[in-house]
């Protein structure tokens, strides 16, 4: 008689993985890291006008001869010159995150990106909390700062 399997719960990045890995090894992507992870690499105000789409391979017969692979990156049109005064940057912190040189250069195509990262709205700050606050601060002279603890003392109770 077979036992029936016992299965448990698998992480979701494997899934993931399994799912969406041969995508990105057809765009040259070895591991999904360097997308998934792209605003912790190259940092947010860059990846906010940036994003890769494949790195492209050098082919060559002998391996101990590979170069350096072509990072191609989407990017917005007003952003591009900024982004390819940044190339160097860019490179060096792309092989920093891989521990090698996988990078040599960058390659640059113009367009909307795919994925827009909507900035998160500034929490508002309740004037008259930050009045009563400020006036319970007495030993401070400085009105303007007194006003700035205010607004701040309000911010963390509203927290």
């Amino acid at each position: 008689m077979n036992k029936p399997r016992r299965t448990s719960a698998r992480p979701l990045a494997e899934l993931v993985l399994g799912a969406v890995g041969e995508t990105f090894r057809r765009q040259g992507f070895a591991s999904i890291e360097l997308v998934t992870h792209w605003d912790d690499i190259v940092g947010p105000e860059i990846a906010a006008h940036c994003e890769p789409m494949k790195l492209q391979w050098a082919r060559t017969k002998d391996p101990e001869d590979a170069e350096p692979a072509t990072l191609v990156l989407r990017v917005e049109g007003p952003a591009a010159i900024e982004i390819q005064h940044l190339a160097g940057i860019l490179i060096e912190r792309v092989n920093r995150f891989f521990g090698w040189q996988a990078v040599g250069r960058l390659a640059m195509r113009q367009a909307p990106l795919a994925r827009r990262i909507k900035p998160k709205p500034r929490p508002t700050i309740d004037p008259a909390a930050a009045a009563r606050i400020a006036e319970g601060l007495s030993g401070i002279e400085d009105a303007g700062l007194r006003a700035a603890l205010g607004r701040l003392g309000a911010a963390i109770k509203r927290t």
